[in-house]
């Protein structure tokens, strides 16, 4: 019996949805996606977050200047930070430890994060910018992300797995936009779930400074997602996200 298109968006709807973040460092999935992803947890999503590395190099230096130091205790210290964080906004995380300054990945590291797409199958994906030149590990992240989303869209790459869709991808908003290519097209109202981020970000001890700086960039998007909504509209914005999507958006209408 054919189902009809109300069965079809019933049967899609029934469906438990997923989301996919992939973060350089142990604390950017904080600052640039924390909201989105405390939003998405409390409509019922699945958020799962890989951090590449710990930060322990370039991101650290507060700890680093409290001396007696080592690489594993800062990686400790930035490893419970991060899950503390990800306890706060709902998500599920894990960690490749790559390393930092620099990041690097090889072949085997590419499938390790493609088998976490076909593991999590994304209805989205958070990432960062594809430029960046003021820290080379956020693009890589970003350029390893695309590349494991069409890795876990072959079907010759473990034959017999479900294989990936083609969930759409959203570069979450770098420190410098200006001289990262970023511009938004996609601003996320966050203000519902704004006490989720905060608490999330005052986890991220090792990097304090950074606290009131982000803090800033959510009411910054938080006034441009109002006054996109239009000067008469009555719904309460005053924090938001800001993403740039990289592939088309495919709609039956453009309301």
């Amino acid at each position: 019996m054919k189902k009809t298109q109300q069965q079809r968006n019933m049967m899609e709807n029934s469906v438990k949805k997923s989301a996919l973040v992939v973060s350089a460092h142990s604390a950017d999935f904080v600052w640039r996606a924390g909201g989105a992803i405390a939003l998405h947890h409390s409509r019922g999503y699945d958020v799962h977050v890989v951090c590449l590395s710990f930060g322990e190099r370039g991101e650290s230096a507060k700890l680093w200047r409290k001396g007696d130091m080592t690489e594993e205790k800062v990686k400790q210290h930035r490893r419970t930070e991060a899950e503390a964080a990800a306890k706060v906004l709902g998500a599920s995380i894990e960690f490749f430890d790559l390393g930092d300054y620099p990041l690097r990945a090889d072949k085997e590291t590419l499938f390790r994060l493609a088998d976490v797409f076909r593991r999590v199958q994304p209805h989205f994906v958070l990432t960062h910018s594809v430029a960046d030149p003021y820290n080379y590990d956020h693009p890589l992240a970003a350029h390893l992300t695309q590349e494991a989303r069409i890795i876990a869209q072959a079907e010759g790459y473990r034959p017999g797995e479900p294989i990936v869709g083609a969930p759409p991808v959203y570069c979450f908003e770098p420190h410098q936009p200006e001289q990262c290519q970023w511009k938004p097209d996609v601003l996320l109202d966050i203000t519902s779930v704004w006490d989720k981020k905060y608490e999330a970000i005052q986890c991220m001890a090792g990097q304090e400074h950074l606290w009131e700086y982000y803090t800033r960039v959510a009411l910054q998007r938080g006034v441009q997602a109002k006054r996109n909504t239009g000067i008469t509209s009555t719904r309460v914005i005053t924090h938001g996200e800001g993403y740039q999507s990289l592939f088309p958006r495919v709609t039956e209408d453009l309301a």
